[in-house]
């Protein structure tokens, strides 16, 4: 499990990869001091490392397979619609799919710290309720830039 998390981080860590490129000035000029945005960093809960504490949802499959049918398309709409829900409430940073692999099936990086009030988020999802997934929750410490992925995702997503 654990080298999972750090395979997660390490790939989130890695999205800072061409941003960081984009902003080194040439050799040949020096480097401009970064500007820091007080206003941005509070509006998305940043320390003063520009980090903050969410909760990481790791869902992994659970003991209740829901089969093929309305039954289960209607769980996913819902745990969509929860997705949806959470987002635009400025609850959740991100969330996504896995592989599958080893019964992992999605994340949740939730913007709170508090992991009582992460279960409340989770345990509203039909796929929970329903047994098709369990959910784990650990503390994590990283980027508050992750609070701005879901305005830059709108802006990025074609209509539907």
């Amino acid at each position: 499990m654990y080298k999972r998390i750090a395979m997660f981080t390490i790939v989130l860590g890695l999205c800072h990869g061409p941003w960081v490129m984009a902003q080194t000035a040439p050799a040949s000029a020096a480097p401009a001091a970064p500007a820091y945005d007080a206003a941005l960093a509070q509006s998305l809960g940043a320390d003063e490392r520009g980090m903050r504490t969410y909760t990481l949802v790791i869902l992994k499959t659970g003991p209740n397979r829901i089969p093929a049918g309305p039954e289960r398309t209607a769980m996913f709409q819902g745990h969509f619609a929860n997705i949806n829900k959470l987002a635009g409430e400025g609850k959740l940073a991100v969330a996504g799919p896995f592989d599958g692999v080893d019964g992992w099936r999605g994340a949740y990086v939730l913007a709170t710290a508090d992991l009582e009030e992460a279960k409340k988020y989770i345990e509203a999802d039909p796929v929970v309720i329903k047994g098709e997934m369990v959910a784990e929750y650990h503390k994590w410490y990283a980027t508050a830039g992750l609070m701005a992925v879901n305005g830059i995702h709108q802006k990025i997503q074609k209509p539907k």
